[in-house]
């Protein structure tokens, strides 16, 4: 990082986005063009694909990821998740907050330039439409400081109507993963005023969505989101960012015809300034790592067009660490990346291992609350309810339910319990057991659930009975 005295540091003291008065310091970054933005973009179209395809994707007939809040119902991957299955989903969310970890520790804010939903949408989709309508950089300033006729009228109206559009379309897809595609299709079918309130969340989430990409923008980044200050805490100088090579660099000046910069102890950046005018968040790249960078290598691929043009090697903008610029030490794995490695892996495995030791049917039985045994001559009787969770896509018809540590009778009031897929099965059964059968006066139970006279989820519950039983 290149080591800035104290007078040079002001910039530090406000972000690119707020003027010196205090007021909103609207961005234009010029239109990037080059390796790293073309691979960006090819991996945007994938990633805007598969977010308005998973809420229609099923496999087994469950919907690929769903977020059912509402009905607590989830399922990631294809897999249903039920409330019971909680501890699944924060252990997955601890795995990810480890991964993001050691992500960042050694590829700095990659995941922001590249994966990052805001990032994607903002540079790949609503971006794009302004450079579209409005133009590059110079002319989307002079439209903005023209003062109101018939142009920027239209301009500025098909650009807000598609980003309306947009941002309905993109509320749609959200909806989705909370309500379920087939769901969502279904509404649409029927028409809005059939489904009011399903309307007003979809007019929510646009004008959200609209908000932060039509005037938010940036911001969301900078001010909002609270992973670029997470960053210094957890990058080291070991970690691989986007990062200005300032020994080659320094001291920058303008490229004159004819002139031996080595003679003259001239570095190889000619103060174009390409890569600040790139910046989608307004920051001058050459300062050192900043939290408003989101590593979008915008300012490397207008740095390589730059040295192209001019004879010099690419690379003046790079990825690279701070121990790679200062003393060419390539990227290695030292004690703290390890340790992320180690406890990383071991949670992916206890994680793999909860889930594949997980029932397709889940049973609680309990005692029903206020309810004293019943003596009837040599037997005592308890009444429960149980619940019974179908977390597969197949139906369960005529499930049994039966005594496993003791002799006795268990009869279910339904009769016949039949068990949907996906669903919740609730009812009353009665406990009977003979006192001989009795050692205690709270024995533990273990009840079996049976399907097809195999074993497919067991319950452990207590039995009640009098102090002396024999």
């Amino acid at each position: 990082m290149l080591l800035m005295s104290p007078e040079n540091e002001n910039f530090r003291d406000s972000i690119g986005t707020i003027t010196d008065e205090g007021k909103r310091n609207v961005i234009f970054p010029k239109k990037p063009k080059g390796k790293f933005t073309n691979y960006r973009t090819y991996l945007s179209w994938v990633l805007i694909l598969l977010l308005f395809a998973s809420p229609f994707i099923k496999i087994n007939g469950n919907q690929f990821l769903l977020f059912n809040v509402i009905d607590r119902k989830f399922n990631i991957f294809g897999q249903p998740f039920w409330p019971q299955d909680f501890y699944l989903l924060v252990l997955s969310m601890l795995v990810g907050v480890v991964f993001v970890i050691l992500f960042t520790v050694i590829f700095g804010r990659i995941f922001c330039g590249w994966l990052c939903p805001q990032t994607i949408f903002m540079e790949m989709v609503f971006r794009k439409v302004e450079y579209a309508i409005e133009g590059d950089r110079s002319k989307q300033i002079k439209l903005d400081k023209q003062e109101w006729n018939a142009e920027k009228i239209r301009k500025k109206s098909l650009k807000w109507s598609i980003f309306f559009i947009i941002s309905f379309l993109i509320s749609n897809a959200f909806l989705a993963y909370f309500i379920g595609g087939d769901t969502l299709i279904q509404h649409i079918k029927e028409g809005p005023s059939a489904h009011i309130g399903t309307l007003i969340k979809l007019l929510i989430f646009t004008g959200v969505f609209y908000f932060v990409f039509a005037w938010f923008r940036e911001q969301a980044c900078i001010i909002v989101c609270p992973y670029g200050r997470l960053q210094g805490v957890l990058l080291d100088n070991k970690s691989i960012n986007v990062a200005y090579d300032h020994k080659r660099g320094e001291g920058r000046q303008k490229l004159r015809k004819g002139e031996d910069r080595e003679v003259n102890e001239l570095g190889d950046c000619i103060d174009c300034k390409q890569c600040v005018l790139v910046c989608p968040t307004g920051i001058d790249i050459r300062n050192g790592t900043q939290l408003e960078c989101v590593n979008c290598t915008a300012c490397i691929d207008a740095c390589d067009e730059i040295m192209d043009k001019v004879g010099f090697d690419k690379g003046l903008i790079r990825y690279a660490s701070e121990n790679d610029i200062e003393k060419g030490e390539k990227f290695t794995f030292n004690t703290r990346i390890i340790s992320y490695i180690v406890v990383l892996s071991l949670m992916l495995a206890f994680l793999v291992t909860l889930i594949f030791q997980r029932n397709d049917i889940q049973a609680n039985i309990l005692r029903l609350p206020g309810q004293l045994y019943i003596t009837q001559g040599d037997t005592i009787q308890n009444v429960y309810t149980y619940k019974l969770i179908n977390k597969t896509n197949n139906d369960y018809n005529d499930i049994k339910i039966k005594l496993i540590s003791h002799p006795g009778n268990i009869k279910v009031v339904e009769g016949i319990i039949n068990l949907e897929k996906s669903k919740l099965h609730e009812g009353t059964l009665f406990i009977k057991i003979a006192k001989k059968d009795m050692n205690l006066s709270k024995e533990k139970l273990k009840i079996g659930i049976y399907y097809n006279g195999e074993l497919i989820e067991t319950n452990k519950t207590n039995f009640p009975a009098p102090m002396k039983i024999k």
